[in-house]
């Protein structure tokens, strides 16, 4: 996995040896010599991992970690800060302050590209979620979700497997101070039970189990749907590089050192539960937004982008399958006196109970869309023309003969609708062309005095349909 390495180091032979062996795993390595100029490059050249010296003058490692957590075009870049500094509050302070994690100088090779590796794959990740959120935000869709940093990291669900009652004893008692529900686990069985049938938010994993491997559970945990997006946190005897390396080869987000210190683990458990929330309300925005681009804000239903992108697709499957497929148009008769009349409060009433009556008693694969204003459509796969007919005028009876109850003082309206059928599923067919078709059928339909089916004369295709929905 390549990727675009940032070296910051003010100290010109660290900077040559980090490059050096970064660049023999063909890595692309840009460096900077201190704060100003590493956030310099940070926004111009967008690096995958920032690889950060702590002891700098002017801007210490502390302070540009902070900065780029602060912005919002940056906040999602790893880093990783490279010290000489041993001591557990300076670690912490680097991980409160933002790190992803520290390597202690001088830099073991096996800690170093595991870790990089690991937190670029969680960067590109990141970037496709951030990537589609920007593009829904352009579309004026949804707003931007904020910062990682605002994200809360409190009342967690929790996991942790460890047959240590003492370090078991250590580890609860510590995330209790931010967690509600902390869950133990004493073997790998035990634990994915549990992890498959809760929604966690952090597993703690130990690697110093006295009969098991941790990294199994680690394994299972990311072959399945349910918790391969969790994470997973692994609790490791200092030294034990190669497993560490391969537990982040595995798919583990981060790791902390026995003898534990309390504050880094709460620490290094905050950082996850804030990325994975932060992941979930990308993922959440950008559903959010596909659902309010393709449906009708008002009636609930399918749009006109949506018919436009789906039409297309189910009309060359019908081609290929050589069975037909059905289109009802039909708009409102004289929507414009109901909006004259009763106001556009009673018009909206109207459209919804209008795409209410037309979604009951379809197929489940059945679609009903707005195409806006008063106009919608019904589209049947698999349906030919008669069958096509039969559902058309059992929605005009179920629109005419029901008045529709309104807020006006009036209490309730008559309403009629004018449908146009059309069947394609030849070579050739297109949906522009099948839904011209049914509109100058719909237009006929106006001509011949509303409230009325009319299907276009070329729907005469014949094919295996699937029976009409019952009435």
């Amino acid at each position: 996995m390549s990727a675009r390495v940032l070296v910051v180091d003010d100290v010109l032979p660290n900077v040559k040896l980090l490059a050096a062996k970064l660049t023999r795993e063909y890595f692309d390595v840009i460096t900077a010599y201190n704060g100003p100029e590493a956030l310099e490059l940070v926004r111009k050249e967008s690096p995958d991992i920032v690889l950060l010296d702590v002891m700098m003058p002017g801007m210490d490692g502390f302070e540009v970690c902070e900065k780029i957590r602060s912005d919002p075009d940056t906040m999602h870049i790893p880093v990783v800060m490279v010290t000489a500094l041993s001591d557990v509050a300076d670690r912490v302070r680097g991980l409160e302050a933002g790190a992803d994690d520290f390597l202690t100088k001088p830099v073991n090779d096996i800690a170093l590209f595991a870790r990089v590796r690991s937190l670029v794959r969680l960067k590109m990740m990141m970037d496709e979620w951030r990537m589609r959120e920007s593009t829904s935000g352009q579309f004026g869709v949804i707003e931007r979700s904020g910062t990682l940093r605002n994200e809360s990291f409190e009342r967690a669900r929790v996991l942790v497997l460890e047959d240590s009652l003492l370090d078991l004893e250590k580890i609860t008692e510590t995330l209790k101070r931010d967690h509600d529900h902390v869950m133990s686990a004493n073997t790998c069985a035990k634990a994915l039970e549990r992890a498959l049938s809760d929604d966690l938010d952090l597993v703690v994993i130990s690697l110093t189990l006295m009969n098991e491997d941790g990294l199994r559970l680690c394994s299972q945990l990311r072959s399945h749907e349910r918790t391969r997006q969790v994470p997973i946190l692994l609790v490791v005897d200092e030294g034990d590089l190669n497993r560490v390396a391969k537990g982040l080869e595995l798919g583990a987000n981060d790791y902390v050192i026995k003898p534990l210190d309390r504050n880094e683990l709460l620490a290094r458990a905050r950082t996850q539960v804030r990325r994975k929330r932060y992941q979930e309300r990308l993922r959440a925005n950008y559903e959010h937004s596909l659902s309010m681009a393709l449906t009708d804000s008002l009636t609930g239903v399918f749009n006109r982008r949506y018919v436009n992108a789906h039409l297309p697709r189910l009309l060359e499957r019908a081609i290929d399958s050589h069975k037909p497929v059905a289109i009802l148009l039909f708009d409102i008769d004289h929507f414009k006196v109901v909006n004259d009349s009763f106001g556009h409060t009673v018009g909206d009433e109207v459209l919804k109970e209008v795409s209410n009556r037309a979604s009951r008693n379809l197929r489940t694969f059945d679609l009903v869309a707005r195409l806006g204003g008063e106009e919608f459509v019904v589209i049947l796969p698999d349906t030919d023309v008669e069958a096509a007919m039969t559902v058309a005028e059992r929605l005009r009876n179920q629109i005419a003969n029901s008045m529709f109850k309104v807020s006006a003082d009036i209490g309730e309206v008559p309403v009629t609708v004018s449908i146009g059928v059309a069947v394609g599923g030849r070579l050739g067919d297109s949906s522009e062309g099948l839904i011209r078709r049914a509109d100058e059928a719909l237009y006929e339909a106006k001509r011949s005095g509303r409230n009325c089916v009319i299907a276009d004369p070329r729907s005469d295709f014949q094919g295996v349909t699937a029976p009409a929905p019952a009435p």
